[in-house]
């Protein structure tokens, strides 16, 4: 019993990168299909922040999941403190759940 339960574990535990990367390759998607890309990237900052940018503005943050998801999918956003239009995202509540975890963890 003992030797599958070791079995179970080193499964899991093998399972979790492979599932961690289709999440991502899917957030990239959608950022792709959504135009987030024309204004956004992960490391450089252009129209808009750049995702890494993000994820250091909410880090420790209880409430950043729920902030930025409110923002992404309100489609209105606080820039230096003003409210500023963004275009509204456009997929599953999963897609953006997903999405917006893949920013927070640039």
């Amino acid at each position: 019993m003992k030797q599958f339960a070791v079995v179970a574990v080193i499964a899991g535990l093998a399972w979790t990168p492979f599932s961690q990367a289709q999440d991502a390759a899917k957030a990239e998607a959608s950022l792709k299909s959504g135009g987030c890309l024309k204004c956004h990237s992960v490391s450089a900052d252009k129209d808009g922040p750049s995702y890494k940018s993000v994820a250091a503005k909410y880090k420790g943050k209880a409430d950043a999941a729920a902030t930025v998801e409110g923002e992404l999918k309100g489609g209105m956003m606080k820039v230096d403190g003003k409210d500023t239009k963004h275009a509204a995202f456009k997929g599953s509540d999963a897609d953006l759940k997903n999405t917006v975890q893949y920013i927070l963890s640039r």
